[in-house]
């Protein structure tokens, strides 16, 4: 494992070419790094321009409706034996924390002049959140989605279609958000004068990442000045679910350099990681490069790249985020798993206890609160990540169980 880091060193990464340790950088077709390198630094000038950081939080604000509250779950936490608090991104405009990033990337797409908006889902939520912005702001756009997808969360495709997206359907690979964001990026190379590329998660060459992880970083920072006016002091424990990972660290950097805060990832384990049919990459893969990244990744003894499998879409992605792939390392986050049964359970658990009905992405969190409630005692204070709603799963959810009740 590479060295655990003092605090402050976190703020180093990435370095000046996109790296987190071993991790990041940009692996990418030659005809696409002029267009990448514009976007970082379009990124960098509008994070550093005031009047386009006040466009950014007048639309958090007055659009999306943030901050989102930080709820105690007063049942749920009896339930656990600690004190469980729930950072609700599902009280977003559009259902979950994927505007926040849109929001950013929309108003950075028009300051470069692109007038064609691309994105890839595989939830939905991310496609529905930037056919929502394009909406907002008078632009076409395209959505990429595995077939799979589309077929399982047919409410989300029908939500981005009344937006105004064209909604292209993926058929080749496994039908899912790797296929996705492969078909999205081939677009991308193919038309890099008028298109901007909306990627969804903390993933993808450089500056994506980073540019999504400060868009998504007002998460932690509301989570942190709520939890201090809640409890009069920090968290023990951080606790998100992680595919990508764009809500997970969202909420964990502002706390990075708080040693006394643990912080836990949940991936997706599926039918169990020792079935070869799970989406874990750090807890069952190993590093490798996909979709512009260096990150840990599923793949055979040959390097191919392996189908992942979640019952969530959004977590089915055989990688994680290479900020995510270097606190590993690191030793600062600790990354577990919850299966496909886990989370049924899970999903179900938290609406009947505090009637809210959480995204099965969320739920893979939810299914691990019972171990870090363990660690953290019952005197502990737990801030979890409920990055998105359950709308969209309750046939995957009925169909699982055969009852939503």
């Amino acid at each position: 494992m590479t060295k655990p880091l003092k605090p402050n060193d976190y703020s180093a990464y990435p370095d000046a070419v996109g790296r987190f340790g071993d991790y990041g950088g940009r692996y990418v077709a030659e005809t696409l790094m002029p267009p990448v390198l514009a976007l970082e630094a379009a990124w960098r000038e509008a994070m550093a321009d005031p009047a386009f950081q006040g466009e950014l939080a007048s639309e958090l604000t007055h659009y999306v409706g943030r901050p989102s509250p930080l709820y105690f779950a007063r049942r749920l936490s009896e339930h656990h034996g600690a004190r469980i608090w729930l950072k609700r991104e599902e009280l977003n405009h559009t259902g979950s924390h994927k505007i926040n990033n849109c929001m950013g990337q929309i108003l950075l797409a028009q300051r470069m002049g692109k007038p064609r908006i691309i994105a890839e889902t595989g939830a939905g939520q991310h496609g529905v959140a930037t056919a929502t912005v394009c909406a907002r702001y008078g632009l076409p756009c395209v959505i990429y989605m595995g077939a799979v997808d589309v077929e399982r969360q047919a409410p989300n495709v029908q939500r981005m279609r009344l937006l105004g997206a064209e909604v292209r359907p993926v058929t080749s690979g496994s039908a899912t958000l790797k296929d996705a964001m492969n078909e999205a990026l081939r677009d991308w190379v193919s038309n890099v004068e008028d298109t901007y590329y909306i990627i969804g998660s903390a993933a993808g060459p450089h500056p994506y990442p980073a540019m999504v992880r400060d868009f998504q970083r007002v998460i932690g920072e509301e989570a942190r000045a709520q939890v201090l006016e809640a409890e009069g002091r920090l968290p023990d424990a951080l606790v998100a679910c992680v595919g990508g990972g764009s809500n997970a660290i969202g909420l964990f950097h502002p706390f990075l350099d708080d040693e006394g805060v643990r912080l836990y990832g949940i991936e997706a384990s599926g039918h169990g990681l020792d079935s070869g049919r799970h989406a874990a990459a750090i807890n069952g893969g190993r590093p490798g490069v996909l979709h512009g990244n260096r990150t840990y990744l599923l793949q055979d003894a040959e390097g191919q790249i392996t189908e992942a499998h979640s019952i969530s879409a959004g977590l089915d992605y055989p990688g994680i985020g290479p900020e995510h792939a270097f606190l590993h390392d690191v030793g600062r986050a600790t990354y577990l798993s919850a299966t496909d049964e886990e989370t049924v359970e899970a999903f179900q658990l938290l609406a009947r206890l505090e009637g809210i009905l959480p995204a099965l992405e969320t739920a893979h969190a939810l299914a691990r609160l019972g171990d870090v409630a363990e660690v953290v005692g019952p005197d502990g204070v737990i801030v979890l990540g409920l990055s998105g709603r359950g709308d969209k799963d309750l046939a995957t959810v009925a169909e699982r169980t055969g009852s939503v009740a």
